[in-house]
């Protein structure tokens, strides 16, 4: 399909050995305007913790999981700097305009060394995230609505 799309020649057919395999393609550009939110995106992100320790990982994965953001792909990587410098490469679910997403990436880039936002997308399969009523857009905005009553002294 792609190739015919694309107008492109196909060098050789039927070379894989799994029939129901799915090859995803990723376009890599500069930064830029994000495409909108379709309710069935995923957010690619590499994230740099500082020095390997005990906990690294769940520390990560805390931050994602108090938000409600599932996972669909992880994967651990060293960096090349030097040993026990390691990176994860991970694709969640959601897209970074929703709410829970974006907090989860605010929280990840306090308390890693670095994360490269790798883009929202829409997802090739359009299955919505696994979400529940206390992650959507409306709670967290209920919610800080709340903390910003209480800062201005307008609540209890």
């Amino acid at each position: 399909m792609a190739a015919e799309h694309y107008g492109l020649k196909i060098l050789a057919n039927e070379i894989g050995d799994n029939d129901g395999a799915v090859t995803r393609f990723v376009v890599v550009s500069k930064p830029g305007k994000l495409p909108a939110q379709t309710g069935y995106d995923r957010t690619s992100l590499a994230v740099f913790i500082g020095t390997d320790h005990a906990g690294a990982l769940l520390e990560i994965l805390t931050e994602l999981a108090v938000r409600g953001v599932n996972l669909t792909f992880i994967q651990s990587r060293p960096t090349g700097r030097e040993l026990g410098h390691y990176h994860f490469v991970m694709d969640a679910e959601g897209h970074v305009m929703d709410a829970r997403v974006g907090d989860a990436l605010s929280a990840l880039k306090r308390i890693c060394e670095d994360v490269r936002f790798l883009g929202s997308y829409p997802r090739a399969d359009r299955l919505p995230p696994t979400n529940h009523v206390t992650t959507s857009d409306l709670n967290y905005k209920t919610s800080t609505d709340w903390v910003d009553s209480l800062r201005n002294g307008l609540a209890t």
